[in-house]
């Protein structure tokens, strides 16, 4: 694998003047404005026969501003200047690229490179609109430094207001970003940013790689949300969808130049059956430069720190994890079953990220678990940061929805958040955005249910729903950030309990909002009870922030104990210890101390309670007591304490 990726890094220094000249094509390919008025216009286009630029600026002319053929399926478009000097194709102008196909047919397209589409609310597909406004946004403040322990809180800006509409950037800036501060996390991950035609696929169905979604606002007001954020001290990663594109081909990639090939493979191999989307030809040298270019842009253009390189499972392999279960043996991860080509791409775009922007971070959604995909790309590694811990949220879901609460096995809940590989940092998350989508459930919708309709007011008795639902949510939110991993997410709203679940406008709701939104106001009422999750999912954030134990070693676990039902583990210098217990108090109850000092007695208080009543609790334990660690043998070691 490492000699395939420096073949191909071989290949970009002698041919291409290096890895950053080969990916600074996102300023030469597409439309582009020049300092003199002029405009240079380039595309790659190897099926076509012709290429023409056509738009407002020359009365939709198909044949007047022809390209001429380079080499390599390469097409360029030199346009002057006006007489006057004003620019020659204005800012708003609306364009196509016109493609003579093959057999003839002329085809009006979309560049790949157009950096701002807008659909009018009378029309299905989008158009591709010039975006060179007089005086472009100028950010103010600098990038935060690299974070040594991540609190990502995942958003999809157009969900992010309690209205039911597509919110916008200036929302998020002014009415989001502060909330995510004060909850303590430190790194906001959007969702659905890179333009899709179809609002209802998460944002996951991409047509226009390099355009920021315009059904939140325009690219300026990105730039301003992203810069705000930094002036916060937020780091701001994007969801990057390369692990496959839309269908689309009127205002998306697909048959762009009349073939069924370009960016994609052609015949089965270039489609997603499941996805119903196309898949990239990671092989072709075109596409390499055409989605290393895109992280650059996303990067150097609007201040990106980092993405979440989504669908990664889907790109290491033929079958795409496709009715495959993976059990960890390496047969599953090395073999012709593996896209060589598909991982190659992604050392490529790890190793380009931390040459040329080394402040960057990367996440890979894979659930499959390929070995050292998180070691650097020297060691013949993916070169990502960090891999999200998928088992976790899965494991949740399924004690949860199988399992009586007597019958939770501690062992298989510490092995799951344990189970990670060697040196290879992973995301912990509780619950993913997936489960918020309609025909499933949030874990507080599924603890409490219908109840959450009608008891969760501070003037209704606390139900044994309710109270039960609200104590596991805040445990098990606790126990996956201490102990699952090096970093910790948490989607939108779920942090207070969100009720019901995510569905957005489609023709199967009537194209109903009332379920695409966040509401985020009933934190602020202080008559209901999410302001207690809400409290307690802040104070858990504030004291990683303090004691950073994600960025500590991982955990030592002293106690998993089945008929106790009690899990207790060190980390960071701190003691965790969890009663999950249907009904079992405890007094008296000894935990090891592991490393406590064999000579000097060490003091530990109360830190942080989930029974307190500032966050729902009952208020059995009392803050002022003193704990004092004794030399006395407990679980095969020296030192203990009673609590």
């Amino acid at each position: 694998r490492y000699s395939l990726f420096y073949n191909h890094l071989k290949n970009i220094e002698e041919c291409e003047g290096g890895l950053d000249q080969f990916t600074k094509s996102y300023k030469t390919f597409g439309v582009n404005q020049l300092l003199e008025g002029g405009i240079y216009c380039k595309e790659w286009a190897p099926g076509a026969e012709a290429v023409f630029l056509a738009g407002d600026f020359n009365g939709w002319n198909p044949f007047s501003h022809p390209y001429k053929k380079l080499e390599y399926g390469k097409w360029e478009l030199f346009i002057p200047p006006g007489k006057d000097g004003c620019p020659a194709v204005p800012h708003g102008s609306k364009l196509k690229v016109v493609i003579r196909a093959q057999n003839g047919t002329l085809l009006y397209r979309i560049s790949p490179w157009a950096r701002y589409v807008v659909r009018d609310e009378d029309k299905v597909n989008y158009d591709w609109v010039h975006w060179n406004p007089p005086q472009s946004y100028i950010h103010k403040h600098p990038s935060p430094k690299r974070l040594k322990s991540l609190r990502i809180y995942e958003s999809h800006v157009g969900i992010a207001s309690p209205e039911g509409k597509v919110a916008s950037y200036k929302n998020f800036t002014y009415n989001v970003l502060p909330r995510i501060k004060d909850l303590g996390y430190n790194c906001v991950q959007l969702m659905a940013i890179m333009e899709h035609a179809y609002y209802a696929s998460f944002g996951y169905q991409v047509t226009s790689f390099f355009a920021a979604s315009s059904r939140y606002g325009t690219p300026d007001d990105l730039k301003e949300m992203i810069d705000v954020a930094h002036s916060m001290g937020i780091t701001v990663l994007l969801d990057v969808v390369h692990s496959h594109a839309s269908k689309n081909s009127e205002d998306g990639l697909n048959q762009f130049d009349g073939t069924d090939s370009c960016f994609f493979h052609s015949g089965y191999r270039g489609n997603h059956q499941l996805w119903d989307s196309r898949l990239f030809d990671y092989a072709n040298w075109e596409v390499l430069r055409f989605l290393l270019s895109n992280l650059r842009m996303w990067i150097e253009d609007y201040r990106f720190d980092g993405f979440r390189f989504d669908g990664v499972t889907s790109m290491l392999y033929h079958h795409h994890g496709i009715g495959t279960g993976f059990s960890g043996d390496y047969n599953e991860y090395f073999g012709l079953h593996v896209d060589e080509d598909a991982l190659c791409y992604l050392m490529l775009a790890n190793h380009m990220i931390n040459s040329l922007h080394p402040e960057c971070i990367t996440i890979a959604e894979d659930v499959s678990g390929m070995p050292a995909l998180c070691r650097p790309v020297a060691e013949g590694g993916g070169g990502f940061d960090y891999r999200l811990a998928m088992a976790i949220p899965d494991k949740w879901i399924q004690i949860i929805k199988e399992l009586k609460d007597e019958d939770w096995n501690m062992g298989n809940i510490v092995h799951t958040l344990t189970n990670r590989r060697y040196e290879e940092k992973y995301i912990a998350y509780a619950e993913s955005h997936d489960q918020a989508l309609v025909g499933d459930k949030t874990l507080a919708f599924r603890l409490m249910d219908a109840e959450m309709y009608t008891n969760m007011s501070v003037l209704m008795p606390l139900t044994p729903v309710i109270d039960r639902g609200i104590q596991l949510h805040k445990m098990i939110r606790l126990i996956t950030h201490t102990l699952g991993g090096e970093s910790y997410l948490n989607f939108m709203g779920n942090e207070f309990g969100h009720p019901e679940w995510l569905d957005f406008p489609r023709i199967g709701n009537n194209e109903s909002y009332h379920y695409a939104r966040r509401q985020f106001n009933l934190t602020e009422d202080d008559l209901l009870r999410y302001k207690f999750l809400n409290a307690f999912d802040r104070d858990m954030n504030r004291l990683e922030e303090r004691f950073g134990w994600l960025a500590s070693p991982q955990a030592y676990v002293s106690e998993k104990h089945e008929a106790n039902k009690v899990i207790a583990f060190e980390r960071a210098g701190l003691v965790f210890i969890f009663n999950f217990h249907p009904y079992q108090s405890y007094v008296d109850y000894r935990v090891v101390i592991w490393h406590s000092s064999l000579t000097v007695v060490s003091k530990y208080k109360i830190l942080l309670d989930s029974d307190a009543g500032e966050y729902g609790g009952h208020q059995r334990l009392d803050h002022n007591t003193e704990y004092f660690s004794e030399e006395y043998p407990h679980n095969y070691r020296p030192n203990s304490l009673m609590v």
